[in-house]
């Protein structure tokens, strides 16, 4: 029987990673929502990339020291949430190949199914009809077919793996109203499936697929998949779904029984007063995370285990406030100079935004370190990790900015041993500003999350973007390019330019009542467009109102604006 290698894994990994390269455009573009955000495939790509940039210096002949290599690199460089799912699948499949120099069919299907679990407990609100459903589904066809087999080659296990997974995109319809209602499947299962055939050309041929882009979409299975441009759709960076518990409890408990396997008792307690668990446990540590409204009781428990060595509790309900207008000195993480400093003061922030003026706002609000990052950009767990490990100060309290970038910035905490990191889970860059303006140097960590959350519960978020393609969604039909306006992420109107959108959304969400309102452009956007937009704020809002406006410089939006 032919067993897996640490040659074969490093071979199936660069073949993995080429054929999601020439298919990322493809995946790009399709996206649930039609703004230009649709950067699934690329995501993907940078996430299993950032080990192929290092597998040359893998120099082993066991297969766990190759496949902790390459789920350690991916974790560091997983971007998004599709990124940082699959980035957790491999881990899974590192920790099932765990102590041998081979592995056969039932020790890869081991580590595929701690792989689902892990990604499952990741993702708060778990849904079903995206790429959790598709390694799940995969790796259940993988199971039964060892129960009805004593032995199955390597080969004939994978395929039954990535079969299960194109049965399993082609059914998430089934699962998801929306997509049943136009037809289409999810991008993130896609992006899974191309992996998951890429490693299938080695298991089964021997032979890594070519990475040029002529050779694209012919895959494995011929005739399975529908036409991408009209079935595939993101639902992958919407599993964050609302908050339910309020604090977001994360810690490492060096354990003082290192033969001892406490996961499972410790998950099923953390279940029961929470969500979103993960439970990553070897022979010294284990690091946890949990969401709950009774935090104290989490670390109580973990010390009947053993000494905690990092721990966080971060109050997650946060909204908006008032921005006005600064400027200053852009600091970005980007830059190669950047170096690691000692955490000398007490307090930092890392914000992920892209644009200049956006940048250096955030620098003149007192942010250490900017990384560039955003829609269509997002930015890698090492570059925040880079950012927050150059920002002197012993708690860094990081900023995504963005749903989608949440997921990476979580992973940064266990990643980082001599600070303690706190992610502050904006989601919008107001929301972002209003965090700033409302920290304290002079208060505890603990007051200033409280603060934070309490400032920004009556400020609302408005932005206008262009639409990627043809579409119709919530019954609004528009054309590629064409202005769309959307409200709290949900698309409200389409206009022909972006200043008719900016002034039907200032419509809606602007009135009487409203005290403050902080105008961001970026790129394109002239000062005309930008004093006919101000103007309709001031019409609408009360005559005593507080209007800052501000040159962004960000790419993708035309205009953002909070309301108070």
């Amino acid at each position: 029987m032919i067993l897996l290698s640490a040659i074969k894994l490093k071979r199936a990994i660069i073949s993995a990673a080429n054929n999601i390269e020439k298919n990322k455009k493809i995946v790009d573009e399709m996206n649930i929502f039609p703004v230009p955000d649709g950067d699934t495939g690329t995501n993907m790509f940078f996430t299993i990339n950032s080990a192929i940039k290092e597998i040359d210096s893998l120099n082993t002949s066991s297969v766990a020291q190759a496949s902790l290599f390459i789920s350690s690199h991916m974790l560091r460089g997983s971007r998004g949430n599709s990124g940082t799912i699959l980035s957790l699948i491999f881990k899974g499949i590192a920790k099932g190949l765990e102590d041998v120099e081979n592995a056969d069919s039932v020790l890869l299907s081991k580590g595929l199914e701690l792989g689902v679990k892990g990604a499952y407990d990741a993702v708060i609100n778990p849904t079903e009809g995206t790429m959790l459903t598709v390694v799940k589904i995969a790796c259940e066809k993988g199971k039964e077919l060892l129960l009805k087999e004593k032995e199955v080659e390597l080969s004939r296990f994978w395929t039954c793996v990535c079969n299960g997974a194109q049965e399993a995109l082609e059914k998430t319809p089934q699962l998801l109203p929306i997509l049943k209602k136009v037809g289409v499947v999810d991008a993130g299962g896609k992006g899974l499936c191309l992996i998951f055939e890429g490693m299938l050309s080695v298991f089964k041929d021997d032979k890594i697929i070519d990475a040029s882009i002529e050779n694209s979409e012919k895959t494995l299975f011929p005739g399975k998949y529908k036409n991408v441009e009209q079935s595939i759709f993101d639902f992958s960076d919407d599993l964050t779904g609302s908050i339910t518990f309020t604090y977001c409890t994360e810690f490492v408990v060096k354990k003082e029984d290192d033969e001892a396997e406490f996961s499972a008792d410790f998950k099923l307690f953390l279940e029961n007063i929470g969500d979103s668990v993960v439970v990553i446990e070897d022979k010294d540590i284990m690091k946890v995370h949990v969401h709950t409204d009774k935090p104290l009781l989490a670390l109580q428990k973990a010390l009947e285990i053993g000494q905690l060595l990092i721990s966080k509790i971060e109050n997650m309900r946060e909204q908006n406030r008032l921005l006005r207008e600064k400027s200053g000195k852009n600091n970005s993480a980007d830059e190669k100079s950047i170096k690691s400093v000692e955490p000398v003061e007490e307090m930092g922030f890392v914000a992920v935004c892209n644009g200049v003026g956006i940048q250096n706002m955030f620098c003149d609000l007192g942010c250490s370190q900017t990384v560039t990052g955003g829609q269509s950009m997002n930015p890698s767990t090492n570059d925040i990790v880079k950012a927050v490990l150059a920002t002197p100060a012993k708690v860094v309290f990081v900023l995504p900015n963005n749903k989608n970038i949440i997921l990476s910035a979580n992973q940064v905490i266990p990643l980082v041993s001599d600070r303690r990191v706190i992610v502050v889970e904006t989601k919008t860059i107001p929301q972002g500003i209003s965090v700033m303006l409302a920290y304290n140097p002079d208060a505890t960590v603990d007051e200033n999350l409280e603060v934070m959350a309490d400032s920004i519960k009556n400020v609302k978020t408005g932005q206008v973007t262009f639409a990627s393609r043809d579409a119709e969604f919530g019954g609004i039909k528009f054309k590629k390019d064409e202005s769309i306006a959307l409200f709290e992420g949900r698309l409200m109107f389409k206009a022909k330019d972006p200043v008719r959108a900016a002034l039907k959304l200032i419509s809606f969400m602007v009135n009487k009542k409203t005290n403050f309102s902080t105008l961001i452009y970026g790129n394109g956007i002239n000062k005309d467009q930008v004093e006919r937009v101000k103007k309709k704020i001031q019409s609408r809002a009360n005559s005593q109102a507080d209007i800052s406006v501000i040159n962004g410089g960000q790419p993708v939006y035309h205009f953002i604006f909070s309301v108070e």
